[in-house]
């Protein structure tokens, strides 16, 4: 199976670490974050990187050619930065058939495998892992309803008022449908193509679409404070949520 990594952002949450980089070339415990995803993807039986690249794209071009452990990489440049189904779309000639899609900037030690089989098994159009976080963390991230069968029935991205505290990890498997759902998506409030919205029309058109709950961890980094809590996690040093020190 192909994984599309999207590494295009310019990471301006991490400044200064991304002054002089990009997002996913900032490194957790000495290993830039792109590399957490080539190998967990890796790990689970991907034959082929399509990396969107965009700010800064030399550096990772340069840096890994055409390819990482021997599986080959090609790249998609996303030449403006309008959103993650923009984003997705520079990837579609280099996908005919089901594929991977992970966030660049995530650090997972989960089960990744429990979604790509979901989607090989029963044939669902799309399987995502998903989290439960804090109710007052929700409004952070694309939140995800559900049905009494597993299956995601709407995703609101970044809500006021979450619907549920069950979000998106950044880990996605779909056919190529997908594509044709971001075509059709408007520009949000934000002047982005959103990946929430394509992924809407999906249901709306009747596609299933199954929630596979996350067991163990990721992290998404966007904050300077989130490159160090990878770091301790990558170490086995996790922050206790009750006294805030490393346990």
């Amino acid at each position: 199976m192909k994984a599309v990594i999207l590494a295009a952002g310019k990471g301006t949450r991490l400044r200064p670490l991304t002054e002089d980089k990009p997002k996913v070339l900032v490194e957790v415990d000495d290993k830039p974050l792109i590399e957490y995803a080539f190998d967990s993807l890796i790990d689970i039986g991907v034959t082929e990187f399509i990396i969107v690249v965009g700010y800064k794209k030399e550096q990772i071009m340069e840096r890994y050619d055409d390819e990482y452990r021997d599986v080959p990489i090609t790249y998609a440049h996303q030449r403006e930065q309008l959103g993650l189904a923009h984003a997705l779309l520079t990837a579609e000639p280099y996908v005919d058939d089901d594929f991977i899609l992970m966030l660049g900037d995530n650090v997972f030690d989960a089960n990744l495998g429990d979604v790509v089989n979901r989607q090989a098994e029963e044939r669902a159009d799309a399987a995502f892992l998903v989290e439960e976080v804090p109710w007052e963390e929700a409004s952070r991230y694309g939140v995800c309803d559900t049905n009494e069968y597993g299956e995601i029935t709407r995703v609101v991205e970044k809500p006021d008022d979450p619907p549920s505290n069950l979000v998106m990890t950044g880990f996605y498997t779909f056919t190529p449908a997908i594509f044709h759902a971001c075509h059709l998506v408007q520009p949000s409030g934000r002047g982005e193509y959103e990946l929430p919205d394509a992924i809407d029309l999906l249901i709306q058109s009747g596609r299933t679409i199954d929630a596979i709950r996350m067991d163990g961890w990721r992290i998404d980094v966007g904050y300077p404070e989130d490159r160090e809590e990878a770091e301790r996690r990558v170490r086995g040093h996790p922050i206790d949520p009750d006294t805030g020190a490393a346990e």
